[in-house]
């Protein structure tokens, strides 16, 4: 059977998107998240981002960015992020308000995984299931992103080939690590 996966980032936009994107296109089984309380896309200014609800659409938020500055949204990639977005799916998804069942989740950066430790820990334990929350540090930007994607989705199939995740993980880990020279941190929970 499949594992199934999570990537979360905080306003379920660019790095877990990107990674979500990358994913299923190499046949994992693939859902992505934020972990914010609400959605910020880059405003015309750093003072006035774009606010948006995790019930607000892709397309309703790029036809919102299109009537106000087409070319300013185009030149910093917004409505191409948009764009790539809402082809995935239609909103973007709250982790704390999914009740799915995963084998792994990977966050992007400590506050996320952090975040995503305490919505676990805080849940009914209902089954006992096991579910590993790895954290790989990606900056907030397409190109660090499209990076984020391939080490998640290469660990990913790495975690998937094994025979026991459980008893692998840490070695599959320590060797990443080495590997990218990227520091990731790992802990386990339980639905």
């Amino acid at each position: 059977m499949p594992f199934r996966f999570a990537v979360v980032c905080s306003s379920n936009q660019n790095r877990s998107m990107e990674a979500h994107n990358f994913m299923s296109k190499r046949g994992l089984l693939v859902k992505s998240y934020g972990s914010g309380q609400q959605v910020k896309l880059p405003g015309t200014s750093l003072e006035k981002p774009n606010v948006y609800t995790f019930d607000t659409s892709y397309e309703y938020m790029y036809k919102d960015l299109y009537k106000k500055d087409t070319n300013f949204y185009t030149q910093n990639g917004v409505l191409h992020m948009l764009d790539r977005n809402r082809r995935i799916k239609e909103k973007p998804e709250r982790f704390q308000d999914s009740r799915e069942r995963f084998d792994v989740i990977f966050t992007v950066e400590e506050r996320i995984f952090d975040q995503v430790m305490e919505d676990l820990e805080n849940r009914e334990k209902r089954t006992n299931e096991i579910v590993h929350i790895i954290n790989i540090d990606v900056i907030d930007n397409p190109e660090d992103a499209t990076l984020g994607a391939f080490m998640f989705c290469e660990l990913g199939q790495k975690l998937e080939a094994t025979n026991d995740l459980d008893d692998a993980i840490d070695d599959i880990l320590s060797e990443f690590e080495q590997k990218t020279k990227r520091t990731v941190l790992h802990a386990v929970s339980f639905y």
